[in-house]
């Protein structure tokens, strides 16, 4: 799977917090994009461990974006949430395959994730927020 329950869920949170553009509580996001809090808690401390977003606590306190939506990447989220892109990975995984300097299928996997990668590398936040159109 290339994007994983949490990155999604991450991606949904960002967006709704882009578009709302103001503190939104934790509730409201729970009820809004039908995440459940358990998983919704543990993505919003992911995100603002890794500086995405900013919070403040107590009552009357919520979510805010602390970047720019064009400087969040798919990539990155991908990265927090999974770890880094791999599309390449070998059967054998237990065991450092014998042929893998010189196995043809290995090349054209690799090359294959290497554009993958350079692809999903240009999505960002603020690509996503707009379907995809260049506005502009």
């Amino acid at each position: 799977m290339l994007i994983a329950r949490s990155t999604d869920y991450a991606v949904r949170a960002l967006k709704y917090l882009a578009e709302k553009n103001q503190e939104t509580s934790a509730a409201e996001l729970t009820r809004e994009l039908k995440i459940p809090w358990p998983f919704m808690r543990k993505i919003m401390q992911s995100l603002g461990k890794h500086g995405l977003v900013a919070s403040r606590k107590g009552p009357g306190g919520g979510f805010l974006l602390a970047k720019a939506p064009e400087k969040i990447k798919l990539t990155g989220l991908v990265n927090i949430f999974q770890g880094p892109v791999c599309l390449n990975e070998c059967i054998f995984k237990k065991k450092i395959c014998p042929n893998r300097k010189t196995c043809y299928l290995s090349k054209k996997l690799g090359e294959i994730e290497e554009h993958a990668f350079l692809v999903l590398d240009r999505i960002t936040l603020k690509e996503i927020i707009e379907g995809g159109h260049n506005h502009g």
